[in-house]
């Protein structure tokens, strides 16, 4: 009996010790690539891969990030999503000549480790608002600085410790109000990972800027790599603090699997152009006035329907001035109001300035690259004038066009005789013609001489030269 349970217990045991040698599984990292100002289709793109390792279970997820800036909304978001995460994130500034510039610098604070390849920088981090703007100048007539103000020489030698921009000026309180914010949300990102908080109040204030050597040394970065490679094996064994959970990376001999833009990335890409999101929106609008004004098979209707949706879509993603867009709706009403109800230009020009006024004021940032282009608002100014030009000639060609119906249309007409024309008791004579593919009744017109309604004889031709009531009024057409 001893004899059986130990065959049956040593093949179990067997396969316990292969599986205790077995060499572990490596780690997979996932590695996001974004190039270019951070918007609403790079934060969907990078939030929806984190999601993703952390359904892998992937041991990190290294963002590695070339930025000059880009929208406080979706920097946030991606923010958001970093630290709810419960898969680490390293965010790496690199290949070399890269930055992390503006809406980076947040991210970085934000990751659980901070990178740079060498030859990169980060910093200037002032919000765009605030920051684009001349400095104040000295008021008329004060050649030398004030005695608190610091000399020329002394301003020189400042920028040259730091490395710093001109320290921008809050002119008001919305500024003093969106700059403060600013700086105490890096702060408290500084505070979470234990950063350097001075200096990252100091790339807000001052718009601060540090290379990768200089960030490391002041404690505002984790560690400088050359390759990624190299960033794996400096981070391997580090402990963070994900969520609350301590967590040691295990990432020697990790498989990396880089994350590939999908369609929907380059579909957000396209349309949250501020350029394609008002043209998108342009021509949605203008389909479905072509549909109204002239119905036909739905083509522009169906257009429009799906021009509109999409650049409606694309525009609450961007950071728009709701002036501006209900001045764009007034612009087109009355354009609209314009070719449906002639007005002889009045609706047509106050559109038109309306449309372009709103069309300059859409965007509610100074980001160069969200703004909308001068040609584009230009071709679309013009193509609503167009629209008020065929609308005025449309209506004077009304006006000028003969009657296609009624009475008027009808005087002038020609007409055959059906059957000779007899003297009734009104004193004119009376017969029928075959006018306007009808037989009517006809009355000779009282200028009409006896002989000419002698002559008034079946197949012979007249002139209509008037209706009363239910008769035609005729005379002998000419030559006939």
């Amino acid at each position: 009996m001893a004899w059986l349970s130990i065959s049956r217990i040593a093949p179990r045991l067997a396969f316990a010790l292969a599986l205790l040698a077995a060499p572990a599984k490596a780690a997979d990292v996932w590695v996001v690539e974004l190039e270019g100002a951070i918007g609403p289709a790079s934060a969907d793109y990078f939030v929806r891969a984190l999601d993703r390792a952390a359904e892998a279970e992937a041991e990190l997820l290294v963002l590695r990030l070339d930025t000059p800036g880009g929208l406080d909304k979706s920097m946030r978001d991606m923010i958001k999503a970093i630290l709810a995460s419960n898969v680490p994130v390293a965010t790496y500034v690199a290949p070399n000549g890269s930055r992390a510039a503006s809406a980076g610098t947040y991210i970085m604070y934000a990751s659980h480790i901070a990178a740079m390849a060498p030859a990169t920088n980060i910093g200037s981090s002032t919000p765009v608002n605030i920051g684009g703007g001349s400095p104040l100048p000295l008021p008329l007539g004060d050649d030398e600085p004030a005695e608190d103000e610091p000399s020329e020489d002394e301003a020189e030698g400042d920028e040259e410790d730091t490395g710093d921009a001109t320290k921008p000026t809050p002119s008001n309180a919305m500024e003093r109000k969106v700059l403060n914010d600013s700086v105490a949300y890096i702060k408290g990102l500084a505070e979470l990972r234990g950063r350097n908080a001075e200096w990252a109040e100091a790339t807000v204030r001052e718009a601060a800027n540090l290379t990768a050597s200089e960030a490391l040394a002041m404690n505002v970065i984790d560690l400088v790599a050359e390759d990624l490679d190299a960033l794996l094996a400096e981070v391997d064994g580090r402990t963070v603090d994900v969520d609350g959970t301590e967590v040691t990376l295990a990432t020697a001999d990790a498989n990396l699997e880089y994350v590939v833009p999908d369609w929907r990335y380059e579909l957000l890409g396209v349309i949250t152009d501020p350029n394609v999101a008002y043209i998108l929106l342009m021509i949605g609008i203008y389909g479905l006035i072509l549909e109204f004004y002239s119905p036909g098979i739905g083509v522009g209707a169906v257009v429009g329907v799906i021009c509109l949706l999409l650049g409606a879509f694309a525009l609450q993603m961007l950071p728009i001035n709701y002036a501006g867009l209900a001045l764009i709706a007034v612009g087109i009403g009355l354009l609209a109001a314009e070719a449906f109800s002639p007005s002889f230009g009045i609706f047509g020009v106050g559109g038109v300035v309306a449309f372009v006024i709103g069309s300059i004021i859409l965007m509610d940032t100074d980001l160069p690259g969200y703004q909308l282009s001068w040609e584009v608002i230009a071709a679309a100014a013009v193509l609503s004038a167009g629209i008020i030009v065929f609308a005025l000639g449309a209506a004077l060609r009304s006006r000028r066009a003969p009657g296609a119906t009624g009475k008027e249309n009808m005087v002038g007409g020609r007409g055959v005789v059906v059957d000779g024309f007899e003297a009734v008791s009104r004193g004119q004579a009376e017969g029928h013609v075959r006018a306007f593919g009808e037989v009517w009744q006809a009355l000779a017109a009282r200028s009409v001489s006896a002989e000419a309604v002698a002559a008034l004889e079946q197949g012979s031709r007249v002139r209509i030269t008037g209706v009363d009531g239910l008769h035609l009024l005729v005379e002998p057409e000419e030559g006939s």
